[in-house]
């Protein structure tokens, strides 16, 4: 009875632990940093002025994940296929239509950067066993959701 109660003791910690992300507060330094951090990388691609819609924000340590929409200011959708993005080949407006960003962040010192990002990704490429392993304490629950790759 004993070894069944640590044993259930200990799962609960380890989900309790896999789930220690925060979200950070809407006006918080934190959350302005992330934005800022991925911004340029929007812009390049979508043109100016971008602002970001958060459909989820993730920070754990010096790891972040975002799930964002870009829109123009006073929430005019983006038009993708007049984007330089588009314009440069670099993105197919007919596969898809919205400008729908992921982004897997570090913190470098006081600084966050944007890592690993994409724009109108159809799948959720940051499943990618490798990603999965550094970027864990914010994307598990997504990776225990990914077919197991066998490609690395």
């Amino acid at each position: 009875m004993r070894a069944i109660l640590i044993a259930c003791l200990s799962l609960f910690a380890a989900a309790a632990g896999a789930s220690d992300w925060t979200v950070p507060a809407r006006g918080s330094a934190t959350r302005a940093a992330l934005m800022d951090a991925i911004r340029p990388h929007a812009e390049w691609a979508l043109g100016r002025p971008v602002e970001f819609v958060v459909r989820e924000l993730r920070v754990a340590g010096d790891l972040g994940f975002a799930m964002l929409k870009a829109q123009r200011p006073g929430g005019v959708p983006i038009d993708m296929r007049d984007t330089p993005i588009a314009r440069r080949g670099g993105f197919d407006a007919d596969i898809a239509e919205a400008a729908e960003l992921q982004v897997l962040y570090r913190r470098s010192g006081e600084t966050w950067v944007a890592v690993h990002w994409m724009i109108g990704a159809t799948d959720p490429w940051f499943t990618f066993a490798p990603l999965c392993r550094e970027y864990h304490p914010v994307i598990h629950d997504w990776c225990a959701q990914a077919p197991v790759s066998t490609h690395e």
